[in-house]
């Protein structure tokens, strides 16, 4: 029975400088792994499932601890390719507070993942026992080699029978790898011809207009407003451009500070013409999760997506108001969680889902 659930991208090192200390103040920086498609396959291990991880790594002692932090999750590493060109890509993260906004500084440049073609992957074992396949809008943002290979995952994918998500991840300080195109264009141009073999698109807020071009209403995500019943239009249109599309979730952050954001989401189902939103009050109405204390939102989308991912493959959460209250619940509790990986188990997204949101001592 195929039931691996393959994420394909880069993973990094990540320095952080320690508290809520700037960069500049910085004389020492705590150091993880991550990357946004490996925070997925962590979701999905952390929940019980399984994930296999796909990238490509330089042969040295720092790409080992990378490989380290992923087997220890349980993540199936064994077509992670090893390689004598490329370096291991790295961000630098000073995490904000109350009105000063959290920062990334990229160094990526010639990764080892950027300058991999396709043909240096063995997509016929990576697929082999695969149900689904987890791509984001990073990876295709680094080079056009990358892109070109995230494009060949999506088309080998469906090939092989799985379905494909995305998630649309727009990173402006990434789409500089072609001088004769703006970010924009390059991501909307490049993502158009991987967008025709995606089964299930994921996005924030803001995505679906900076990849896209397709606007919910009068939306100002910088002032924190959000028209949330636009956004089953947007998904709409997402659909009417891709007709392969069969799903389309939209995360909700309503952000009021680096520390205090609200959080929900959207799932529109094309079968069943159908927009639903997580979380609900008691009357069954939209309610966002109000977080005022937030210790790491780096990671946030992607443990919805993973949770999302978990749910539609597990037969007793995949209606899709359940699947929605499950992601959003997991990318939820993720916010309590330094790092990008979610280390919430499947039993405390459940707990919360049911109500259990005090944070009370369990013993």
């Amino acid at each position: 029975m195929k039931n691996v659930v393959v994420t394909f991208g880069e993973i990094m090192g990540r320095l952080a400088s320690p508290e809520l200390l700037r960069l500049r103040q910085a004389r020492t920086l705590e150091v993880t792994y991550a990357g946004a498609e490996a925070s997925v396959a962590a979701s999905l291990c952390n929940f019980g499932g399984t994930a296999r991880y796909v990238t490509a790594l330089p042969k040295h002692a720092l790409a080992d601890a990378t490989m380290d932090a992923v087997r220890a999750i349980g993540i199936d590493t064994r077509y992670i390719l090893r390689t004598d060109q490329g370096r291991l890509g790295l961000y630098f993260l000073e995490t904000g507070a109350n009105q000063r906004p959290s920062n990334v500084i990229y160094d990526r440049a010639d990764s080892a993942i950027a300058i991999t073609s396709a043909d240096k992957y063995d997509w016929a074992a990576i697929f082999a026992d695969a149900r689904w396949l987890h791509l984001s809008g990073i990876t295709p943002a680094l080079s056009k080699t990358a892109a070109e290979a995230t494009l060949v995952a999506a088309q080998k994918a469906k090939a092989a029978g799985c379905q494909v998500s995305i998630d649309l991840n727009f990173r402006g300080k990434l789409w500089q790898w072609d001088a004769s195109r703006k970010s924009r264009e390059l991501a909307r141009e490049t993502m158009q011809k991987i967008l025709p073999f995606v089964d299930v698109v994921i996005a924030n807020e803001e995505d679906c207009q900076d990849v896209l071009g397709i606007r919910a209403g009068e939306t100002d995500v910088h002032a924190g407003a959000l028209e949330t019943a636009r956004y089953p239009d947007v998904a709409r249109q997402v659909v009417k451009l891709f007709p392969s599309v069969s799903k389309v979730a939209i995360t909700l952050r309503e952000s009021y500070s680096a520390t205090h954001n609200n959080w929900g989401a959207m799932l529109y189902d094309v079968k069943l013409d159908q927009a639903v939103f997580a979380p609900l009050d008691a009357k069954g109405s939209y309610q966002p999760y109000e977080i005022r204390n937030i210790v790491d939102r780096v990671g946030g989308g992607d443990a919805f997506a993973g949770g999302l991912i978990f749910a539609l493959t597990t037969s007793e959460l995949n209606e899709p108001q359940a699947a929605l209250k499950f992601a959003v619940a997991a990318s939820c509790l993720k916010h309590s969680i330094k790092g990008d990986f979610n280390y919430s188990t499947r039993a405390e997204v459940e707990a919360l889902m049911g109500g259990s949101a005090s944070g009370r001592v369990v013993r």
